[in-house]
């Protein structure tokens, strides 16, 4: 059923060339669509292959809310947050997130007369995982737990494009978040794997059904297909950097990179303890300071690719652990230690936290000898 608008304030974040406009209107971004715009999305509300809209919302849920939705319920919150916007639910569609609205990134390009624009928030911090992972949680009946962490695109295009090119812009688009997520290594929280996004992601694309520039392919080939890669990109990193600081800086870490591998600081102290090292603070400083030298990151990342790799049954776990010996060998010429270490039983992860920790330890206490 139809519904009265409500006033509320709203302000102009961004304006496309052919009219579509995106506000902040309280905790939500709202895109306010001109007529005759289709639009394929995964909400919720309206969700599916939709013809004039009038708006896509993206609604930053507090904790409170969170939890009420686990209980079920998330399309009768969406109808009423339309009525909180002004919107007429029968109309708009919708997307949730637990990431805050001033950290969302805009990212447009334009080649002649085609125009590109990507609108996302996002964040990963407890929620990244890659297809395939283990999963979290079940459905049944309406019955499931909300995930925070959610990253969420709105995907504008100023030619037209029919049901079949929207889906293919849509998996575009997707292709292009993992792009994103891969280039910044943001880990799964649920597996080894680099993440592809988050359980919780949205996406809604929309084309101007009014231009008279009809497009049939929004393939990585196509120029479409290019400019949706490069747009969402950049928005998707921008995003990350703004809501969860993960950039390419914050990345460039010995201890990040291992995360994904559940290794955290403690197990490189377990070996020193071993060599006899008694000041855990400053051991724990000196290896900060490894962590975060390029070439300690860069030998990090080549033993981890190895092990991806074995893991993946691209290379067999043998030659895999000769790779990694000729890194660790790698490792002290560049630091100048004489100690040379072998993989032998334990896991290539194992025997590069051992040669790491040996490293540090030794910096501080040159006698100590490990057991």
């Amino acid at each position: 059923m139809a519904c009265e608008k409500q006033d509320v304030t709203q302000r102009l974040l961004f304006e496309t060339t052919s009219g579509e406009k995106v506000y902040r209107v309280d905790d939500s971004l709202v895109l306010k669509l001109p007529e005759n715009r289709n639009a394929i999305t995964t909400s919720w509300m309206n969700g599916g292959y939709r013809e004039n809209l009038e708006a896509v919302f993206n609604n930053q849920l507090s904790q409170e809310n969170i939890t009420k939705l686990e209980n079920g319920g998330v399309q009768d919150y969406m109808f009423r947050k339309a009525q909180e916007l002004g919107l007429n639910p029968e109309n708009v569609s919708g997307l949730l997130t637990s990431a805050d609205m001033d950290n969302a990134a805009v990212s447009s390009r334009r080649f002649r007369e085609l125009e590109v624009t990507a609108v996302v928030t996002g964040g990963t911090r407890v929620n990244g995982g890659a297809a395939g992972d283990p999963a979290s949680y079940y459905e049944e009946r309406g019955k499931f737990e909300f995930k925070t962490g959610t990253i969420n695109t709105m995907l504008l295009i100023n030619a037209s494009l029919g049901e079949g090119t929207l889906a293919k812009a849509m998996m575009t688009a997707v292709e292009a978040k993992t792009v994103a997520m891969k280039q910044l290594m943001v880990p799964s929280r649920y597996s080894t794997e680099v993440a592809t996004g988050t359980g919780t992601d949205g996406i809604s694309v929309i084309s101007n059904m009014e231009s008279e520039n009809r497009l049939t392919n929004a393939g990585k080939h196509s120029k479409l297909g290019e400019l949706i890669g490069t747009c969402v990109i950049e928005a998707t990193k921008k995003a990350l950097a703004r809501e969860v600081l993960v950039t390419a800086r914050s990345q460039c870490d010995m201890l990040v990179r291992m995360d994904r591998f559940g290794v955290i600081p403690e197990n490189y102290w377990k070996y020193a303890e071993n060599m006899g090292v008694t000041d855990k603070s400053q051991f724990m400083w000196d290896l900060k300071d490894l962590s975060r030298d390029p070439v300690a990151v860069a030998l990090t990342s080549a033993v981890l690719h190895i092990v991806d790799e074995v893991n993946w049954g691209l290379i067999p776990e043998n030659a895999g652990k000769q790779a990694v010996n000729t890194i660790m060998k790698t490792f002290n010429e560049v630091h100048g230690q004489s100690r040379c270490f072998d993989v032998g039983e334990d896991s290539m992860i194992e025997n590069w936290i051992r040669i790491c920790a040996v490293y540090v330890a030794s910096q501080r206490s040159e006698e100590a000898v490990i057991h």
